[in-house]
């Protein structure tokens, strides 16, 4: 019989540390689980240094979206510069000296205008360029490399949002928490017009 007491002793025991997890809004702290068993909590330290952790997660998820713009401003950056290179490197095109047929934009022609934005083929040079598609300036390494920096934002956003699903209070608090220290600390680069970001 004290065998039998001392099994459902320990029973009851164990089930007072039993994981409380719930899909209402909760408060819990010690005995809190989140994700998987391992992360248990069980006492209130632990359960502050899983607060700062979310803080930091969700400030890292903002570093790495920082970090995706700064990778697309460097690849633009540099595409510009080679293209500007080639532009001052190749041949300047020779204007015709016998003066021809066709006047610049805007002189008479037998008494009609010429349309200000009609550029003749002498006169190419001074056509307004045309803009090529920045994709067709990445190579596929640097694609690659910014696929994987989403992949990483992705998988910690999917993270932070299981987080949020177990509707604790203080979970929630922290991931807000860290919304507001990541944009402080890494969104200063997004005020002004975009020319002002490359």
């Amino acid at each position: 019989m004290d065998m039998g007491g001392m099994d459902m002793g320990g029973a009851a025991a164990a089930d007072t540390h039993a994981c409380k997890i719930s899909m209402l809004w909760n408060w819990y702290t010690v005995d809190s689980c989140f994700i998987a068993r391992s992360w248990h909590v069980r006492s209130h330290g632990t359960f502050a240094v899983s607060c700062i952790g979310v803080v930091l997660l969700v400030i890292l998820l903002e570093g790495l979206r920082r970090t995706q713009r700064e990778l697309d401003r460097y690849l633009l950056r540099r595409a510009a510069a080679a293209s500007a290179s080639a532009s001052a490197s190749s041949p300047a095109r020779q204007q015709s000296d016998d003066g021809g047929d066709t006047p610049p934009p805007g002189k008479a022609v037998g008494g009609e205008t010429t349309p200000a934005n009609y550029y003749t083929p002498a006169d190419a040079s001074l056509a307004p360029p045309r803009h090529r598609s920045s994709s067709s300036n990445l190579k596929l390494w640097q694609q690659m490399l910014r696929s994987v920096l989403y992949m990483f934002q992705f998988a910690v956003g999917y993270f932070v949002m299981l987080l949020a699903m177990y509707y604790n209070g203080y979970i929630i608090v922290c991931i807000f928490l860290g919304a507001f220290l990541g944009a402080m600390v890494f969104h200063w680069d997004t005020f002004g017009p975009p020319t002002q970001h490359l």
